[in-house]
């Protein structure tokens, strides 16, 4: 105890010098389960203390830890912008914007720069938010498909619905987030466009499926069934209590959701699969996005991505991301979704949604559609 106090002391007195490398460090150090909150909060307070100076160097740190590192980065920053703002001293938005401009940087370090030009100078951020429209970074491209989206409402509210739907369909073009697409697409809905959900987000929706297999005591998550040795679509195998076989499935949810319990029937304590090929018109880097609330694993060309051993808590959009690389041509992708024991309500979903898209959120469509 007395040694870590030291070293604390020793800390504080150092940051007390303004060393910024230092407190950007000891702050990028700290882990997701608050180890490193103590030093981090002397790291944090030094930084503060550094004014306007320090914070390029601030920005420039994010991305470059977790997400802990990164709330306490953007909270030395917004302290610093207040204090500078109460004190009127000028913040730097010429390099703010220079930096936000270079899209190799890291979508949150960018995304912090954006929000201190905008303490800054709010009619500079006005300018510049339009035209971030395709940006990179999902989060700096909101705001711009947000003023679509009211741009599009007042046409349409004026009777101008020809504008009205250009509006809208260059914001579905740029949107990339659920809760805008749903807007976006009841809107031109009602102005008569038909919107292919899945489409612009990348779903998958036809498979072939097959089950059950046991579950019972959970134990299918890691019990290895025929699916996960081979795929043969026109094979039989053993399930819980008969044969079972390959059947095609094709999901007409609009978020892509397939429910093992329309082609299989409502079961419980029960294992499915579902596999679909994916032509990829290159090798690529891609991400798998799933949302599932039942027991799951994934495999991408008999390669396991991840798995996730969990039952009923809860499911959305893009819940998991899975890194992976495409290959030209024909890829596989397997999904194995176990539904447990509980007869609640709740608890008869059995379905998952799985898309694929770069790491921006935009789709990536099959050559195979």
């Amino acid at each position: 105890m007395i040694l870590r106090t030291s070293c604390l002391l020793i800390l504080s007195a150092a940051l007390a010098h303004g060393d910024v490398p230092t407190s950007l460090n000891t702050i990028l150090a700290v882990g997701r389960e608050g180890k490193g909150n103590e030093e981090a909060s002397l790291a944090w307070r030094d930084l503060v203390k550094a004014g306007p100076q320090g914070l390029l160097s601030i920005v420039e740190a994010a991305g470059k830890g977790n997400v802990v590192a990164d709330n306490w980065l953007r909270m030395a920053a917004s302290v610093i912008a207040d204090e500078a703002m109460e004190a009127k001293q000028p913040l730097p938005v010429a390099e703010l914007e220079a930096f936000l401009r270079d899209t190799r940087h890291a979508s949150a370090a960018r995304s912090i720069a954006f929000d201190l030009i905008q303490h800054a100078d709010p009619a500079k951020a006005n300018a510049i938010e339009p035209t971030l429209i395709s940006d990179p970074a999902q989060e700096l491209r909101r705001g711009a498909v947000q003023r679509l989206i009211v741009a599009g409402k007042e046409k349409a509210d004026a009777k101008d619905e020809a504008t009205a739907k250009s509006t809208y369909q260059a914001a579905l073009d740029a949107a990339r987030d659920e809760d805008q697409v749903k807007v976006i697409a009841e809107a031109l809905t009602k102005l008569g466009v038909e919107v292919d959900l899945p489409k612009h987000f990348g779903f998958i929706t036809k498979w072939n499926v097959i089950g059950p297999f046991d579950n019972a005591q959970r134990a299918g998550f890691d019990a290895v069934y025929p699916p996960e040795k081979e795929i043969k679509l026109d094979a039989k195998y053993a399930g819980k209590g008969a044969e079972v076989a390959w059947q095609p499935f094709e999901t007409k949810h609009e978020y892509g959701k397939l429910d093992f319990n329309k082609p299989l029937t409502m079961l419980k304590d029960a294992t499915a699969y579902a596999v679909s090929t994916f032509d990829s018109t290159s090798d690529r880097d891609a991400e798998i996005r799933l949302g599932c609330k039942n027991g799951w694993k994934v495999w991408l060309n008999g390669e396991l991505l991840f798995g996730r051993d969990e039952y009923h808590r809860g499911a959305q959009m893009d819940q998991y991301t899975l890194k992976c690389r495409l290959k030209k041509g024909a890829n596989t992708i397997l999904v194995k979704c176990c539904q447990n024991e509980q007869k609640e309500q709740w608890t008869v979903e059995w379905e998952f949604q799985l898309r694929v898209c770069d790491a921006t959120g935009t789709a990536i469509l099959a050559s195979n559609p």
